[in-house]
């Protein structure tokens, strides 16, 4: 998808946000508002180092014109080792608005664009820590800190790879990881659970009812985890009072859903700064979900849209660089 620049503001910079399946890019003006956008399906995974700047040039080139140089502020998977060129991660903790210290600039053939990589953040063993890295996240982070300079609190961003953040006064000083995303859908599609779960939908009030009970049966007792797991199939064989066919199996999965999310706040939600509201950083449909499991946990949340934040992070980056 293409936005046509004519007759628009003239072109000041460049954001991207370049991730592992694909990337996206946005032409920003002098006020720093977009004034085109285009994306892409060449992510990390399917591109080699050398072919990163031909993919960007050919994404960005309806933009540019024949005299000006443009900078390029681009996070994510385009800095990681197996990416375009390697930004080196930051240690925490790290203020946000310096992210653009750690840029690394790729060499180009021509002078039209000049790049800066941004890092990603990472976290060593402590006896409070675990090892850590994010790439990406940090900048959609950033983006909050651009909306509030001074934030502190907690922050989760539900993915594949939920990321929760701990910051004081714009500072990220801690963070973990959850592979909640990943082990659902191994769960939901490799284990013996496949044959009971489907799609559920929260907006349908026997998930909902399945979703949240499972959340807080075990937030009480995580230990029950596994137990609680194969308890999900003996319910699809022997519960009469479930629904029947692709009812049962939304409810079903809504319970699952509801367990794995519920697990990970048994972590997340006892880390420092969990007594205020937590901040939700994604699309609507997941952080919804995490607000209705946050919810039946006793706690409040905020939302801020992923894209919003991203875009805010990468002028944020783009600010510090050229001050």
């Amino acid at each position: 998808m293409h936005t046509d620049t004519d007759a628009l503001a003239p072109l000041a910079w460049i954001a991207v946000d370049w991730g592992s399946s694909n990337l996206r890019a946005w032409a920003l003006d002098q006020r720093d508002q977009v004034i085109a956008e285009t994306s892409s399906d060449k992510g990390m995974l399917s591109l080699k180092p050398d072919e990163y700047k031909t993919e960007l040039k050919r994404l960005v080139s309806p933009w540019l014109s024949d005299s000006d140089q443009i900078d390029v502020m681009v996070c994510g998977m385009a800095g990681a080792r197996q990416g375009w060129l390697e930004a080196a991660y930051l240690p925490v903790p790290t203020a946000l608005d310096k992210l653009s210290q750690g840029a690394v600039m790729p060499r180009l053939a021509d002078n039209q664009l000049r790049v800066h990589l941004l890092p990603g953040l990472s976290q060593t063993r402590s006896a409070a820590h675990p090892f850590d890295v994010m790439r990406g996240e940090e900048t959609q982070l950033a983006g909050l800190v651009a909306e509030t300079s001074d934030f502190s609190g907690l922050a989760c961003l539900p993915g594949t790879h939920a990321k929760w953040a701990t910051l004081e006064a714009g500072t990220v000083m801690q963070f973990t990881t959850y592979l909640t995303g990943e082990l659902y859908q191994l769960l939901a599609n490799q284990s013996v659970l496949k044959h009971s779960v489907g799609n559920d939908d929260l907006n349908d009030p026997a998930c909902r009812k399945a979703f949240i009970t499972a959340v807080s049966e075990i937030y009480a007792a995580p230990e029950t985890f596994s137990s609680r797991l194969f308890e999900l199939r003996a319910q699809d064989l022997l519960d009469g009072r479930l629904p029947s066919g692709d009812a049962r199996a939304a409810v079903l999965a809504a319970r699952l859903s509801g367990l794995a999310i519920g697990l990970e706040l048994t972590g997340a939600c006892r880390m420092p700064a969990a007594d205020g509201p937590v901040t939700l950083i994604g699309n609507q449909a997941l952080c919804q979900r995490y607000h209705v499991a946050l919810n039946a946990i006793g706690l409040q949340t905020r939302h801020l849209d992923g894209d919003i934040a991203v875009l805010a992070g990468l002028r944020l980056a783009h600010r510090a660089l050229t001050a």
